[in-house]
């Protein structure tokens, strides 16, 4: 299947608004309700995240792979969409739902809960449907477009977040009451659209047929062919580094608004300087990409991406009337490299794919995009983690003036720290060689060997 309509193009990105709303509101606001509506202390809240990452080192491959295994009427990876709905939904609304009786430790498992059960439900929705990407089609520039599209659903869905979130900040101004009700407004409504979008996708996709059953029955052998990939492994390295850079603007942008800047009613408008930029500028990236190559313009995108961040160091020392709208320019650039990874990198992913199956024969979508996921979720992780212990050593104590030791530790945080992962990022991937004459080779091979199946895999990599 090489070429994808308008119509299956829009019913793949469409599960991307709603999933791109629920990630965003809970990894840029959970921490903060948690620390300054529950009362939760930030270290703790920092541990519920790490926890949640390491059973993403369960959750992650488990989806991945018996997706790929998975066989029916419906495909492998749209049955797990449509499982996705209730349980995702029913997490989304948990997470901001604790109950006033709750007593501290109660409540404190209440969220563990809620926060390990949200993540697992949206690697249900995540992980197969970005698969689905790479199996609707093999054409090397298409599947930007595609990817494209995800990334322009996801970021929409993330800019609607934001007004949930402006709903959520005014309403602490009044009290802890009026943010647990509007919450569970957001969210119950939210949860019914994003069933609905999912459904759109789950209708109006189809799945090829020949790629069922084309996976090593042993789990083991499928993961350990994802890190003997040379360029999956390279890949694997280069997003992990790289995210836990990126995970500052859901992790602190609320702590610079309110605590730096001294302008919490900023917060919202910062991040969607970041957003509008990186969802508009999908149409800019990919004709760029068929001029310049995937590879050297992501590398490009991970280079002007840290210096953007790096810079924002620089409020430190300006005067307070030039804070903001440094920020709101710095935030836009980032926002437009943003575009460019967000669409090019699950594009290059799928293409390190087709090397897979170049070299084992097989058809293992979910268990590399697992791998991918897991790698973008554990420095995510790694980020909140990070952020949490050092906020809390620096003596950070929620909703008062800060003194200098946290405000430094903040702005160091959200702008030297992903300087520095962004640049070593761009360094490791210099030396991805998979570009689109290497894969125009690789795919040459694969459709002779559809053609004629008695043409040899190679015996290794």
């Amino acid at each position: 299947m090489t070429s994808v309509g308008w119509r299956q193009t829009l019913a793949y990105g469409a599960p991307g608004v709603g999933a791109g709303f629920m990630m965003l509101l809970v990894n840029l606001y959970v921490m903060k309700f948690a620390t300054d509506v529950l009362l939760i202390a930030p270290a703790v809240m920092g541990v519920i995240f790490g926890i949640s990452r390491v059973w993403d080192a369960v959750s992650d491959p488990l989806v991945g792979y018996l997706s790929d295994r998975s066989t029916g009427s419906l495909g492998r990876r749209r049955s797990w969409l449509l499982l996705s709905i209730l349980p995702l939904a029913g997490m989304f609304i948990w997470v901001f739902s604790p109950p006033d009786s709750l007593s501290q430790g109660m409540l404190v498992l209440w969220m563990a809960i809620g926060v390990i059960g949200f993540y697992s439900a949206l690697t249900m929705l995540v992980v197969p449907h970005v698969s689905l990407g790479a199996e609707l089609s093999a054409d090397y520039h298409l599947r930007s477009r595609l990817y494209g599209l995800r990334h322009g659903a996801f970021t929409f869905g993330a800019i609607l977040a934001l007004g949930g979130m402006q709903w959520l900040l005014a309403a602490e101004q009044i009290g802890a009451e009026a943010v647990r009700s509007r919450a569970f407004e957001i969210t119950v409504f939210a949860a019914i659209v994003s069933g609905a979008l999912i459904l759109w996708a789950v209708i109006g996709l189809r799945e090829r047929p020949d790629f069922q059953g084309r996976v090593n029955p042993r789990p083991l052998s499928a993961f350990a062919d994802v890190w003997q990939n040379i360029h999956a492994r390279l890949v694997l390295i280069v997003t992990f580094v790289e995210n836990i850079g990126g995970a500052v603007i859901a992790t602190l942008t609320l702590y610079i608004a309110q605590y730096v800047l001294g302008r919490p009613d900023m917060a919202g408008l910062i991040i969607l300087a970041y957003f509008i930029p990186s969802t508009l500028s999908v149409p800019i990236w990919l004709p760029l990409s068929r001029r310049f190559g995937k590879v050297r313009l992501w590398m490009f995108s991970l280079v002007l991406t840290g210096l953007s961040f790096g810079s924002m160091i620089s409020i430190l020392v300006l005067e307070p009337q030039t804070q903001l709208p440094v920020m709101f320019f710095l935030a836009f650039v980032a926002g437009l490299s943003a575009g460019c990874g967000g669409t090019l990198s699950p594009s290059i992913q799928s293409d390190i794919i087709d090397y897979d199956e170049y070299v084992t024969g097989e058809r293992k979508e979910g268990s590399y995009f697992a791998a991918f996921n897991f790698a973008h979720k554990s420095a995510t992780g790694v980020m909140i983690v990070l952020a949490g212990f050092i906020l809390q050593l620096a003596g950070f104590e929620p909703n008062v003036d800060q003194n200098d030791v946290v405000i430094y530790a903040i702005v160091g945080l959200f702008g030297g720290f992903p300087l520095v992962c962004y640049l070593i990022s761009a360094w490791l991937f210099r030396r991805f060689t998979l570009d689109e004459r290497t894969y125009r080779t690789l795919r040459s091979a694969l459709d002779e060997r559809g053609v004629n199946p008695a043409s040899p895999a190679p015996a290794s990599q």
